[in-house]
């Protein structure tokens, strides 16, 4: 294996994932930024597949943030029953959509600093958000699978979200960082599975320390 600078690295992950995968997205079904919103928070710990089955009801049934915001709390938790931690879920979605309606006039606000401040709202959430919903690239959405590739590829020693996000940061191109975090999520579900990976089918095999390896 060549040892190439971490910032060339990156740049050569990046060109054969956007060769494997091209034009890049988040899965998660939407139609505006609120959509997208509720999607993300649904999303936690559920794969993409499972809310794409629940919210083209749930959106037909609320289209707005008062919709949502003066809904009955246990016809949101039926709606979305199948999803893990739907009654928590339900209670973050009501709760955001009041703050929304207060403070926003129900409008999905465009920056970190107001939607990390809303419940069930973190830092992935709030950048696949601005990045998908605004075209606004704040930072990068690291999630259970950009955390195990930057792993598995030498990206970063950390494991905390925040750490990755800044390690990432660091050293990809600002202009990189939507589509790092929409190839890597992608490639994690196609090829580099938690376990086991598949390394031989993997285009990125001959560059990957991981792969090294497990031979």
């Amino acid at each position: 294996m060549v040892l190439l600078d971490t910032q060339k690295y990156i740049e050569i992950i990046i060109s054969r994932l956007r060769k494997q995968y091209p034009g890049a997205k988040t899965e998660l079904l939407h139609r505006n930024p609120l959509e997208l919103l509720i999607a993300t928070v649904l999303s936690a710990q559920a794969t993409d597949k499972s809310v794409n089955k629940v919210t083209p009801i749930l959106f037909s049934k609320y289209k707005y943030a008062n919709d949502f915001a003066d809904a009955d709390i246990s016809d949101i938790e039926k709606s979305i029953s199948t999803i893990n931690f739907y009654k928590t879920k339900a209670a973050n979605i009501k709760k955001i959509c009041t703050i929304l309606e207060i403070e926003f006039r129900g409008v999905v606000p465009n920056t970190m600093d107001e939607l990390i401040r809303l419940p069930g709202v973190a830092r992935k959430t709030a950048n696949i958000v601005l990045s998908e919903g605004y075209g606004i690239t704040d930072g990068i959405a690291v999630d259970t699978h950009v955390t195990r590739l930057s792993g598995r590829l030498g990206l970063t020693e950390n494991t905390d979200p925040k750490k990755i996000e800044k390690d990432l940061m660091n050293i990809a191109d600002k202009g990189d960082w939507r589509d790092i975090s929409n190839l890597l999520i992608l490639h994690g579900r196609a090829v580099c599975s938690a376990k086991p990976p598949n390394c031989k089918g993997c285009v990125l095999n001959d560059i990957c320390p991981s792969a090294f390896k497990e031979g």
